[in-house]
Formats: C-alpha cells, structure tokens, sequence
C-alpha cells in the first residue's frame, strides 16, 4: 500500500505549497482537491498545470486521486448536489463533475472521487432522488470511459447513499465498469458498519481509500488516527490481507488551522505502527 494525504486541509495554502509539504511529510501521494482555492475546472489555466506538475516533480510524489467531491467554489461541500429539485441547480454539478474528469485526465489522474448523491431534498423521496443520481451518473460513466478517469462514489453519513448496502443497489443500476467507489473507511464507521466487513462485500469496486480516525459515538467527525475508536490497525490488516495495492488517503480536512503538523502526526502514527 501507498499512502497519501489530501490537500482539503490544506485550503489556507496554494497548491504547490501544500504539495511540498506533503512529500516533506514522507507520503508517497497527494489527492488534489478539485475545488477552490486549489484546482476549480472552470478556473483552471494551463500555468497552474504546470505549477501542480513541477510541485509534484519536486516533491517525488504521485497522485493518489482527484477531490471532486466538495464544491465550496458554488455554495458549498453538499450543493449544489445530483439530487437538486431545481433541475438546472442540479446540472451544475453534473456539468462540474463532466470538467473534473477531464481535469482529471490532462493530469493523468485515474480516479476522481464524487459525493454520493447528496442530501435528499425536503418533500422528495429516496426513489426520486435515487433516480436522479443514477441519471447522472449514466451520463458521467460516457465521460469518464472517454477520458479514461473512473467515477468514485464516496458513501457517507446523512447522504443519499451513506452504507455498502446502497452502493452495491446503486451501482446494480448504473451498470458501468467507469463506476467505482473510494471506500472511506470513517464514514462507513460512522453508519454502524465495521469497516473490515464492508471491505469485503466492497473490493471488486475499491480503487481508492480514505482513512481517518471516528469518535467513540460514531459521530461524523475526521480526527487524528488514534485520537479516536476506530480500530485503524485492524481496519489496515484487513486492507492488505486483501491484495488491495493501491493508495490510502490521509482525509483530515477539519484541520484547516493546523495542516502541516497534522499530516506529520498522521505519518508518526503511521510509522510508529509499521505501515509506512
């Protein structure tokens, strides 16, 4: 396994710069957030492409994956969302998404994780919604199959597809090999699942993992890894007991404030516990 960190906690530094930081850490991969003030698509020049690949040159890191999941740059991380009432809300994050992985492609990214449905509207219901992603996501696997960038559907808390339960119907219905899913083990912590089981009904479709550490009352709060009850350890056994050899991302976006010595702590525990 390869480890990587993400650069949502990095939001207070340019893009170069959280790079570097990153790769003095010691991790093997960045995940770019696809979001301002970091890689906006619709903002997106060539000179900053050149900055982000020379950044990533000099740090002698890789990308682990592409962060289009938030979307801070319209309104906020869960709107506008693929289950918008207001159809044409609705297409501007579907519209988002189609420019992530083109972005993602011009940076020879593989992978580009997306938000799973989003909040169920007020006065709709799951049907209607479920529908509604799967419309989009029909549309974005023709896109991600010309561009050679796969769709990662990220299950998570409070969300239209929060449990492995949902995205395995989801993706029944999808019927796309474009579309995957980046296994975050927190959030499936969070709804109850223990995420060494999940880990095995979901491998046939992992290409990506984020980890962070839970509290004790599963509530949807990235902490530090040990600072919560998640069993990490556990959880990185069953990860490479499985053959899974792709990167695990560092996700601790909450620590805005404190970046650079959060990616360090979270590389000392994963030294200390012999995994990188």
């Amino acid at each position: 396994m390869q480890f990587g960190f993400s650069t949502n906690a990095f939001r207070d530094y340019s893009l170069p710069d959280a790079i570097d930081h990153i790769g003095a850490a010691g991790y093997d991969g960045v995940e770019l957030l696809f979001d301002e003030p970091h890689l906006y698509p619709e903002t997106t020049t060539e000179a900053d492409l050149a900055a982000v690949r020379a950044a990533l040159a000099d740090a002698d890191v890789a990308v682990s994956n592409a962060n289009a999941f938030m979307l801070t740059a319209i309104e906020g991380f869960h709107h506008p969302s693929f289950v918008e009432p207001d159809e044409a809300y609705r297409r501007r994050r579907v519209d988002y998404t189609h420019d992530a992985l083109k972005l993602a492609a011009a940076l020879d990214v593989d992978t580009a994780s997306i938000e799973p449905g989003g909040p169920i509207p007020d006065g709709k219901s799951r049907e209607w919604a479920e529908d509604r992603f799967v419309e989009g996501l029909r549309e974005l696997a023709e896109t991600a199959a010309d561009v050679g960038v796969d769709v990662l559907v990220e299950p998570e808390p409070d969300l239209l597809v929060e449990t492995s339960g949902q995205f395995l119907d989801l993706l029944d219905r999808v019927d796309s090999d474009r579309v995957g899913c980046n296994f975050d083990a927190g959030h499936l912590f969070c709804v109850g699942e223990d995420p060494s089981t999940a880990l095995e009904e979901l491998l046939p479709y992992v290409e990506h993992v984020h980890i962070e550490d839970i509290p004790a009352d599963r509530s949807h709060e990235h902490t530090q890894l040990g600072d919560g009850a998640m069993d990490i350890d556990g959880f990185l056994e069953a990860l490479e007991a499985s053959g899974y050899d792709g990167f695990v991302t560092v996700e601790l976006y909450p620590y805005g404030e404190t970046p650079v010595a959060t990616a360090e702590d979270a590389m000392a525990y994963l030294e200390a516990h012999g995994w990188a």
